[in-house]
């Protein structure tokens, strides 16, 4: 079997395996509680953009494997860390505001922001994959500043525990993908 077709198999196996975890996530309440119990640890709010890198490295040698393995990453590493001992308030309250958000019925405002979520994703993979490296840096500029300012605006004076996560990782997005850029010119 060629290398591209076992590739395209193991993204299609990830994405699978995502949706897999995310249908398990929403539907069994014991899981859905351990997963935020865990996901108290911030180590975890601190990883999760970060897996914007690998799938944009995976967009660049044009890996379905890659790509797919780094978005079943970034949904599972929510749970990856123990739950801390002492948990700030402002964590508390924030993941709080996101289990009530996600367990509360769909409206057109969570439609809008899953689009938007989907688009993201879709438009960080085709942006590296065509090489169109100004639009993906902007493309990661707007998606964090959107992430943040949705947090902020949706979750009041709680949103400001996920700034510093968000702005560490929106920098080191941008440095990977400037090295990427200038290491192809």
């Amino acid at each position: 079997m060629k290398i591209k077709t076992l590739d395209k198999i193991g993204g299609v196996i990830f994405l699978f395996l995502t949706i897999a975890i995310i249908v398990v996530f929403l539907s069994d309440t014991s899981f859905f509680e351990w997963a935020f119990t865990r996901h108290q640890n911030t180590l975890s709010w601190y990883i999760r953009p970060l897996f914007i890198i690998p799938i944009v490295m995976g967009a660049y040698k044009k890996s379905y494997s890659l790509i797919f393995f780094s978005i079943f990453c970034l949904f599972t590493s929510m749970f990856w860390f123990p739950k801390p001992e002492i948990v700030d308030v402002k964590v508390i309250e924030f993941l709080n505001f996101e289990k009530t958000y996600l367990t509360s019925g769909w409206s057109i405002e969570k439609i809008i922001i899953l689009a938007m979520i989907l688009a993201f994703f879709t438009a960080i993979i085709s942006l590296t994959w065509s090489r169109r490296w100004y639009g993906l840096l902007a493309t990661v500029v707007i998606g964090a500043f959107l992430k943040v300012a949705h947090s902020l605006l949706f979750s009041g004076g709680s949103g400001i525990s996920i700034v510093k996560p968000a702005i560490l990782g929106l920098i080191l997005c941008i440095l990977v993908i400037y090295f990427i850029f200038k290491r192809k010119k």
